[in-house]
C-alpha cells in the first residue's frame, strides 16, 4: 500500500529535477525574449516609468498568482481568487474608512476575512465533496455580489487613512537608492513568494500540499485527515488574497466593488505557464512569479504597441489555451 512517503517521493519535493527545471529555464527564456521583442517594437518600452508600471502589475497578479499555485498543487482550481480579493478590499475600506480604524487592524481584517473565505470554499470541497471548479465559481459569484452590497455598489476611497497609499506605491528602497524606486508593492510579492516557498519545500503542510495531488488517496489511506489538510490549504490561499486586496486597494486608493472579474485567469494562467500541473502533484513558486511576469510584460507591451483592448483579450485567451495543452504534453511525456 502506498504511504505519504511513497507519494512524497513522487512529488516536485523530491524529483523537481530535469522537467522542472527544464519549465523554469523555458518560462524564463519566453520573459527575456518578450522583453528583447517589445524592446525593438517600441522605444518607449524599456523606459524606467513602463518597467515599473510592470512591475506594479505583477505584484498584484503574482500574489493572486501564489495562492492559485498553492491550491492547483492539491489538484483543485481557485476560481475566487479575483472577486476575493476585491472583497477584502472592500473589507479594508469599511474597517478603515467607515469604522475608522487603525491601518494595521485594516490590513488584518482584509487578510482575516479572505482566510476565511478560503475556508469555506475548502470546507465545499473537502466536507461538502463539491468539485473545486464548482466551489470556488460558487464563491466568486457570492463574493462579487457581497462586494456590491456591503459598498452600496459605490468605490470606498482611503483619503483619510495617511500611509494606506504607501503600503503598494511607496518606495522604501527608492528611499534608500534613488536610482531603484522599487515600488513596496514588489517586495510585498517577493516576501509572499518567499514565504510560500519555504511553506512548500520545508514545512508539514508544504509535503502534504503535494502529496493531496499526486495521490490524495494514498494519503487517506495512511491515516492523515486529508479534509483538514486541505481545508489549511484553501484558507492560506484565502489569506495570500486578501494580501492581494491590500495591494490592489492601496496601488487605487480606493476598493473598487466591481473590480475582479478576469484576475483568475491571469493567474492561472501565470501558474500553468511557471509549470505548475493542472493535475496537481507539481508546482514551484519561482515558476508561477516567471509566469506572472510573462503576463505583465505581454500585457503592457501589448499596450505600448496600441494593440486594442479586446484583441489583448484574445491574446491572453490563446496563452491559456497553450500553456495548459503544453502541461498536458509534459504529463503524457514524464507518465
Amino acid at each position: 500500500m502506498s504511504t505519504v512517503s511513497d507519494v512524497k517521493e513522487k512529488s516536485p519535493l523530491a524529483n523537481l529535477g530535469d522537467s522542472g527545471a527544464y519549465q523554469k529555464l523555458l518560462a524564463f527564456a519566453s520573459l527575456i525574449a518578450l522583453l528583447i521583442g517589445f524592446s525593438i517594437a517600441s522605444p518607449n518600452f524599456m523606459q524606467t516609468s513602463n518597467m515599473i508600471a510592470i512591475l506594479q502589475a505583477t505584484s498584484v497578479n503574482g500574489v493572486l498568482a501564489v495562492a492559485a499555485t498553492l491550491v492547483i498543487i492539491t489538484g483543485g482550481i481557485d476560481l475566487s481568487v479575483g472577486t476575493l480579493m476585491t472583497f477584502c478590499a472592500v473589507i479594508a475600506g469599511v474597517v478603515l474608512t467607515y469604522m475608522g480604524m487603525p491601518l494595521l487592524l485594516g490590513v488584518a481584517a482584509a487578510i482575516g476575512a479572505g482566510a476565511l473565505c478560503g475556508l469555506a470554499s475548502g470546507t465545499f470541497v473537502a466536507k461538502m465533496k463539491i468539485p473545486p471548479f464548482i466551489a470556488t465559481l460558487g464563491m466568486m459569484l457570492i463574493l462579487k455580489g457581497l462586494s456590491l452590497v456591503i459598498s452600496g455598489t459605490r468605490p470606498i476611497y482611503f483619503n483619510d487613512t495617511p500611509g494606506f497609499d504607501q503600503i503598494s506605491r511607496g518606495s522604501l528602497i527608492g528611499e534608500v537608492i534613488p536610482a531603484l524606486p522599487i515600488p513596496n508593492g514588489v517586495l510585498i510579492l517577493f516576501l509572499v513568494a518567499i514565504a510560500a516557498s519555504y511553506i512548500l519545500s520545508r514545512t508539514v503542510l508544504g509535503r502534504y500540499t503535494f502529496a493531496l495531488g499526486s495521490n490524495e488517496e494514498a494519503v487517506r489511506l495512511s491515516g492523515v485527515n486529508t479534509d483538514a489538510w486541505k481545508m489549511r490549504i484553501y484558507a492560506l490561499a484565502g489569506g495570500i488574497c486578501g494580501i492581494g486586496g491590500i495591494l490592489i486597494a492601496s496601488r487605487l486608493n480606493s476598493a473598487q466593488p466591481a473590480l475582479g472579474l478576469g484576475y483568475e485567469l491571469e493567474a492561472i494562467a501565470a501558474v500553468v505557464i511557471g509549470g505548475t500541473s493542472l493535475s496537481g502533484g507539481r508546482g514551484t513558486i519561482l515558476g508561477t512569479i516567471i509566469g506572472a511576469l510573462i503576463m505583465a510584460v505581454l500585457t503592457n507591451g501589448l499596450r505600448v504597441l496600441s494593440v486594442a483592448q479586446e484583441w489583448q483579450t484574445v491574446v491572453t485567451g490563446a496563452i491559456i489555451i497553450l500553456a495548459v495543452y503544453a502541461d498536458m504534453v509534459r504529463r503524457k511525456k514524464s507518465g
